[in-house]
């Protein structure tokens, strides 16, 4: 699914016009780099030549494939040597994780009072993504290590609810004290998304509608997050290149909210899984 993002990617940088935000022209040569660069999860450095986009993008065909970047440097650090540390030291490295992304937070080290941080390597951008990795996955293996579920009614739709409060409230404030929304993020992610995780993993789902919703949203997540962002890059190319009005712009964004949903399952069902079988059978065989 990632080769085929990145694929999307390069297609839809050409659709654009093949030029950088600013309207610098690149050249296919280079845009070819930049991809087998990419394929390779090879990240690019803000300003250099294969950052085709020019805005800093460490993977600039398919910009949210930098947290599969940091996801397997989380697993290389739990390979080496996070699997082995005591109860006790994995919670010194989530309090000391936590403090540094709190603090992240609340000094707007990312500049704009927000962790919406680790996407580029610019300014303290490769710092804040790296305890975003490092809190996240040591607070997920200390919390599997000591987790004792609670009994709760309508676990899943009670957290499916409250994701949808978190992440529609707008930014806190008008910027002059970036402070408050940094505060908000950071009880966010260190406070109430454990939560949500621990309540989640406690529900049990005891009717047939909600389990094949479970199941169809854990299915497409895994392909929609891999493709949908080359289509976003077009839709951000049409708004900026031809000052769209919102009334020109909504019922576009619901029909690609609903394309990037339809593309994933599609995918999904005759890409991925034929895929996945084929791939198994060889290896099993073998």
């Amino acid at each position: 699914m990632i080769i085929l993002g990145f694929l999307l990617g390069a297609i839809t940088f050409f659709i654009h016009g093949g030029e950088q935000w600013d309207g610098t022209p690149v050249s296919p040569a280079l845009v070819m780099l930049a991809l087998l660069l990419s394929l390779f999860l090879i990240p690019a450095a803000p300003g250099s030549s294969v950052e085709v986009r020019g805005n800093g993008e460490m993977f600039p065909l398919n910009g949210p494939i930098w947290s599969l970047f940091f996801e397997y440097i989380g697993n290389i650090l739990y390979a080496l040597f996070i699997r082995r540390l005591p109860t006790g030291a994995l919670t010194l490295l989530v309090l000391l994780a936590g403090g540094g992304l709190a603090s992240f937070a609340l000094f707007n080290l990312s500049g704009f009072g927000h962790l919406g941080v680790g996407w580029t390597m610019a300014d303290y951008n490769l710092y804040g993504g790296s305890l975003r990795l490092l809190f996240s996955f040591s607070a997920g293996l200390l919390m599997t290590r000591n987790f004792k579920p609670v009994r709760i009614r309508g676990a899943f739709w009670i957290c499916a609810l409250l994701i949808v409060i978190l992440l529609s409230v707008p930014y806190i404030g008008d910027g002059t004290a970036p402070w408050k929304n940094g505060l908000y993020d950071a009880v966010s992610i260190l406070i109430v998304f454990p939560l949500l995780v621990y309540l989640g993993a406690s529900g049990k789902i005891t009717d047939k509608k909600s389990s094949k919703l479970c199941k169809l949203l854990g299915d497409i997540s895994y392909p929609l997050y891999a493709v949908h962002y080359p289509f976003m890059y077009l839709f951000y190319a049409w708004l900026w290149g031809n000052g769209v009005l919102f009334s020109q712009a909504w019922p576009v964004a619901l029909l690609l909210f609903a394309g990037n949903i339809l593309l994933a399952y599609l995918l999904l069902k005759f890409y991925d899984e034929p895929v996945r079988r084929y791939l198994t059978g060889k290896l099993r065989r073998g």
